[in-house]
């Protein structure tokens, strides 16, 4: 069919000619150089015209074709060397979370070579080198992913969380500052270098970027905590402008602290700290009378007794005292410290009733047993202070108390008003704090010997 149907085009074709050349008999000139020319019949040459037009009409057709057909098995050769490399690279990516990190690194190591512009294969591998130690390899793989695709989120997260496994802080900052170019509101980066600021006490910086982060459309509960963080951070301002001799914005900003938030533990310490410092005495102890007054957190006793200590006016703390038992009673906190300054005074008598009371009131804990040992060895009661001192073993002798973190329990000599461990500000306590809190005061069956 095909064959005839070609053979009825030619027969058309050549009727068409000897028509076309019968009813057009000229001869055409045709000349392709000043004295060069051809001379043919217009019928000739007409034809010869669509048969150079289908010639090349076709060659284009044809070039068309073999390239369509190129790019076809080049795009399939290519597929199919991404599903093998896909396919190798799922396979490392799973003995990795397997834990086979010698068979993963030799897996995707294949990858990277069959397919070096595979930004994922260099960050999966950098999760092997770096689990082998590696974290110099994990940093050359991760720069070169950046190399490949600079704008990869994942891939500049995880350069800066290599650089701060390093210790290069500054290196992680760089990083996440080119994250914050592309994504201003990215609350995982701004976070990431307030931290990494706050770290370096750089704390106008962090506050900066804390302000940034409480624009970037936090909800629930976590706006509230980043709000006390910037409660944090200001604080921590305030403190270095005291240190610098700044005083007056100093103790501004501090008020303005404890006005927002009447809780913040450190802010009113740092307060009377400063008042202390300029030797306004009144105002220091009714910053700290207030503290406790308001928290019932134990610094501000301590600050208190050595406050007055220093001032040799023991009579106005014993009137606090004398005051706030009335007011507390049942706050073995405020006995213990009222026991501890009567034995200070070498009030042994009134201190024993005191720390007896606690003692009937609370856990044992051993700071209990060091004041107790050291009423009775003022008595000169050498057994029983010595019993005392072996419960209590490990406390020195200078009624050093200590204190813990309540977030994180790090233990400090002195109190601080932020946990170097975990971070947190006015956590310190008393180490026994939590024990007798919430406990009420139970009077002894009968007064103990001596007391």
């Amino acid at each position: 069919m095909t064959l005839m149907s070609f053979l009825l085009i030619v027969i058309v074709f050549l009727a068409f000619f000897v028509f076309f050349s019968g009813i057009n008999p000229q001869e055409m000139t045709i000349f392709f150089l000043p004295e060069q020319s051809v001379t043919y019949p217009v019928t000739v040459i007409v034809i010869g015209c669509i048969l150079v037009g289908l010639f090349i009409g076709y060659g284009l057709h044809l070039y068309g074709a073999l390239s369509c057909l190129l790019r076809g098995w080049l795009r399939g050769r290519n597929d199919k060397r991404s599903k093998e490399v896909d396919e190798i690279y799922r396979e490392g990516v799973g003995r990795l979370l397997s834990g086979d990190i010698k068979k993963a690194h030799s897996l995707l190591q294949k990858t990277i070579d069959k397919d070096p512009g595979k930004t994922e294969s260099y960050i999966a591998m950098a999760s092997v080198v770096s689990q082998e130690g590696d974290l110099d390899g994990a940093v050359v793989l991760l720069r070169k992913a950046k190399s490949i695709d600079a704008r990869s989120l994942e891939v500049l997260f995880k350069l800066a969380a290599t650089y701060e496994k390093q210790g290069q802080d500054d290196a992680a900052c760089k990083e996440y500052e080119d994250i914050l170019e592309q994504e201003k509101d990215n609350r995982k980066a701004i976070r990431s270098l307030r931290n990494l600021h706050m770290k370096h006490n750089r704390w106008q910086q962090a506050l900066e970027l804390q302000k940034q982060l409480l624009k970037a459309g936090l909800s629930g509960n976590r706006i509230q905590e980043e709000k006390q963080t910037q409660l944090s951070i200001r604080y921590e301002i305030a403190r270095m402008d005291l240190e610098a001799g700044q005083f007056d914005p100093a103790v501004a900003a501090l008020k303005q602290l404890i006005k927002e938030n009447a809780d913040f533990v450190a802010a009113r310490v740092t307060l009377g700290d400063a008042f202390q410092s300029r030797g306004n005495v009144k105002d220091a102890a009714d910053v700290w009378q207030d503290g406790y007054r308001r928290l019932g957190r134990s610094v501000f006793l301590s600050r208190l007794e050595n406050l007055y200590i220093q001032q040799e006016d023991p009579q106005s703390l014993l009137a606090f005292y004398s005051q706030a038992l009335t007011a507390r009673s049942t706050d073995l906190v405020l006995r213990f410290f009222y026991g501890k300054l009567c034995l200070r005074l070498e009030m042994v008598d009134e201190a024993l009733e005191q720390i007896y009371l606690v003692e009937n009131s609370a856990p044992d804990f051993p700071q209990i047993h060091i004041l107790l040992a050291e009423a009775h060895r003022r008595r000169d009661r050498t057994d029983e202070a010595i019993e005392e001192y072996q419960k209590a073993l490990g406390v020195d002798n200078q009624l050093n108390l200590g204190y813990v973190c309540d977030s994180c329990g790090r233990a400090s000599r002195e109190w601080m008003s932020r946990c170097p461990q975990c971070g947190t500000w006015g956590s310190y306590s008393i180490a026994f704090r939590k024990l007798i809190r919430d406990r009420e005061v139970v009077p002894p069956a009968a007064a103990p010997h001596g007391a």
